[in-house]
């Protein structure tokens, strides 16, 4: 009995050691996705920026200028995409509108961005676009992968369009959470206007015809919660211009907007919260389970090898052999 129960105790030592690694090295890569259809929105604010008054054409200090991003996952427009890139994709339609200390709109930026769900690589298909233009990314966008790794990625830039790296800074405590810090600088780059602008009559067309152009430049800066890829915290020192060109008369520039963007209190509070929650369940199937299956494998093995050195422990004593009856003999 003892002999059987070994070896019942043995097979499931092994089961729960060869479940330990499949699980964290087969099963999390394959379960771990953002889900088609998300939805999440994140507001942004700069105080004491500085705008352009395009009815006058002259920069002013505002006392803020707010920044909503809204980001909705289009289950039907992943599930044509996943028809031929054989793979699980998410479509995400952004929108980054920003509006004045009136409440009156700035700009108003739409986006679609394509993605695989487990690796967040873009994915390249009909309708990625910025504003309306067509794009083609490189690297990522507004999430990192999960189990991101303390280097360098490449991250693409909404307003220049160009894909460039973001660096790894260190790793940080963002209230209670460990982060790693990501940097990434634009340097000063010619970008087009927004196809909604917020003077009546004035459009994109319009603008270029007086010859004025639009520049960019951003240090954009991401803490990121390493095990989901999901920042918690995110800040851009951001600043616009206008050059050249009749528009300006006699300038050679006039800021279109310059301040230091940063997420609203009430919002870093959630996104923390959620990304606190996300990040267990990434931890049990890295860690908790593959460790707790790892560990019971071994319990078992252990009890399997007591069990067997019982069975055959020397000195009991042995089993009385029948013996049939002599014959009698007279």
């Amino acid at each position: 009995m003892r002999r059987k129960t070994s070896l019942v105790l043995l097979a499931l030592a092994v089961f729960f050691a060869a479940l330990s690694p499949l699980l964290r090295y087969y099963a999390f890569p394959r379960l771990a996705k953002i889900p088609a259809g998300q939805y999440q929105d994140m507001v942004l604010e700069a105080k004491d920026a500085t705008l352009l008054d395009y009815g006058t054409m002259k920069a002013k200090k505002v006392p803020r200028v707010t920044i909503v991003q809204t980001l909705k996952g289009n289950v039907e427009a992943s599930e044509q995409v996943e028809r031929t890139a054989g793979k699980d994709v998410v479509v995400w339609d952004g929108l980054s509108y920003v509006v004045g200390p009136d409440g009156r709109m700035v700009s108003r930026i739409p986006e679609r961005y394509i993605f695989d769900a487990h690796t967040q690589e873009p994915v390249h298909a009909p309708g990625e676009m910025v504003d309306g233009d067509p794009v083609k990314r490189e690297g990522i966008e507004f999430k990192w992968p999960f189990l991101t790794e303390k280097r360098d990625y490449e991250y693409f830039d909404a307003q220049a369009r160009v894909t460039a790296p973001i660096h790894y800074k260190g790793t940080q405590d963002f209230r209670g959470v460990e982060v790693y810090y990501f940097e990434q600088t634009i340097p000063w780059t010619k970008v087009p206007f927004p196809k909604a602008l917020p003077v009546q009559g004035i459009t994109p067309e319009s603008v270029a015809k007086t010859g004025t152009t639009r520049w960019y430049t951003t240090v954009r800066k991401f803490w990121v919660e390493p095990l989901t890829g999901a920042p918690v915290y995110g800040e851009e020192i951001h600043r616009e211009e206008l050059r050249g060109g009749s528009l300006l008369g006699d300038r050679e520039k006039v800021t279109a907007f310059a301040g230091h963007v940063k997420m609203r209190e009430d919002y870093i509070e959630h996104t923390v919260d959620l990304v606190k929650s996300n990040r267990t369940l990434v931890l049990l199937m890295t860690s908790y389970l593959p460790w707790g299956f790892l560990g019971l494998g071994v319990l078992l093995l252990s009890l399997s090898l007591y069990l067997e050195a019982r069975g055959r422990r020397p000195g009991e004593p042995e089993p009385a052999e029948n013996s049939e009856p002599e014959p009698v003999t007279a």
